[in-house]
């Protein structure tokens, strides 16, 4: 078994090579240069790695980059096993980054609730205290009422 940074460093290498290598060594006009490796994992005994990846556009572009990256499969393994000088070469398999889609779903519940702060804000503009500016007793406030709660105890 591998120690972690050991795995992280083959991990940092293989995402190096697979970007250099969609960059300027595959010609497939479906990986073009919209695809961009976010992040990859490599498994504790270095036998598999996942490479985490997004694409610029549509559902079509992002069918039509997994295709691409399925084909050029092995290709890019050969790259990195000439790179990485491993005893075996990781298998890879290529899944899509989901960080955009989260990254758009927290962008619209924000915009929710700045909207809902907006209205707030608006509603609360002209209105008023219900029970006065200082809510809080004060101490002399205690000691009037002492002695009106004394007097209406002696009658």
């Amino acid at each position: 078994m591998a120690d972690n940074a050991r795995a992280k460093r083959l991990a940092d290498l293989i995402r190096e090579v697979v970007a250099k290598k969609l960059q300027r060594g595959i010609k497939d006009p479906r990986l073009g240069t919209h695809v961009t490796i976010t992040d990859t994992r490599v498994t504790g005994d270095l036998r598999e790695a996942t490479v985490f990846y997004t694409v610029y556009g549509d559902d079509e572009d992002r069918a039509a980059a997994a295709a691409g990256l399925e084909s050029a499969k092995g290709v890019l393994r050969s790259a990195v096993g000439a790179a990485a000088g491993v005893k075996f070469t990781p298998s890879l398999t290529f899944v899509a980054d989901a960080l955009p889609d989260n990254a758009k779903a927290i962008e619209d519940l924000l915009d929710r609730a700045r909207l809902s702060d907006e209205k707030v804000r608006e509603v609360s503009a002209g209105a008023e205290f219900a029970g006065g500016a200082d809510p809080y007793r004060k101490p002399e406030d205690e000691d009037d009422s002492d002695e009106e709660t004394d007097g209406d105890a002696r009658a």
